[in-house]
């Protein structure tokens, strides 16, 4: 009987082991299924996983391109109403009269920029060499420009003598410079009312600013972004308005200057053929 329960034991053990063989090597065929169920699974995840980025990436690429298809006005619009529009209306009022005035003076200049030359060889030719002054006052009078006008003022008086006819040039050359030079005040204030104003729009942001951080208790970016921004557009409009505003009123003073030089030298030309006008005259 020993012997019998001994046998059986035996083959108990054996058939335990052999089950235990066979669930290990059903666990390890299994594993290596799974394995390569995972490794045929890997490459198809990557492929999703690009895909899914490239679709991302493609999104980023159409909104930038919608941000950059944004038209300018649309952008300048948006921070013209963020920067506040009692501010930025008073800049934009400030711009618009500047360039209107500026347009004037340009136009004015432009027109009253003659050369003096052809003008002062028809009144020396009429004057001195046929000594008919009629004919040289019509030459001025037909020309237009400050410097024709100043001639023919000169050219009525000079029956008069040199020294009147001198006289009328410097009381009739102040006349026309302070012709030329009309309304350059008004751009000039406009120069400085801009970035005033601009200044102005950053203290009242400021003080929006600092009203929201006494409501809310709290220092935080999004409490300080709103009036901070305000702030600051509201400067950069006022600057940008008096650059553009400052480059026209430097080109309106380099009209005006040429003028007034071209002016002094034709008004001493003017004189001296009047003189020799009156020497031809006398003898």
């Amino acid at each position: 009987m020993k012997k019998l329960f001994a046998i059986a034991a035996c083959v108990g053990l054996l058939s335990v082991g052999m089950a235990n063989v066979a669930s290990a090597q059903t666990a390890d065929s299994t594993a290596a299924a799974t394995t390569q169920v995972d490794s045929a699974a890997a490459p198809a995840a990557d492929s999703a996983a690009t895909v899914a980025a490239d679709t991302v990436a493609a999104d980023q690429v159409a909104g930038e391109e919608a941000v950059a298809e944004t038209s300018f006005h649309q952008e300048l619009k948006t921070k013209f109403i963020e920067g506040g529009a009692d501010f930025m209306a008073t800049i934009a009022i400030a711009l618009i009269l500047g360039l209107a005035i500026c347009l004037e003076r340009i136009i004015y200049l432009n027109l009253a920029n003659v050369n003096p030359d052809k003008l002062l060889r028809d009144i020396e030719k009429a004057l001195v060499e046929e000594g008919n002054i009629e004919k040289a006052k019509e030459v001025a009078r037909n020309t237009r420009g400050p410097i024709a006008s100043i001639a023919y003022q000169a050219l009525l008086r000079a029956d008069q003598g040199i020294d009147i006819a001198e006289k009328s040039v410097v009381s009739y050359g102040g006349v026309q410079g302070g012709l030329l030079e009309k309304n350059l005040s008004w751009i000039t204030l406009f120069i400085a009312m801009a970035p005033s104003l601009g200044f102005l729009g950053t203290v009242v942001g400021m003080v929006q600013a600092f009203d929201n951080i006494e409501k809310v208790g709290d220092i935080s970016p999004t409490v300080v972004a709103g009036g901070m921004k305000v702030a600051l557009i509201t400067t950069i409009g006022g600057l940008i308005v008096a650059l553009i505003l400052q480059i026209f009123y430097n080109y309106i003073l380099s009209l005006v200057e040429g003028i007034l030089n071209r002016m002094e030298d034709a008004s001493i030309t003017l004189l001296d053929l009047i003189v020799k006008y009156d020497a031809k005259k006398n003898k």
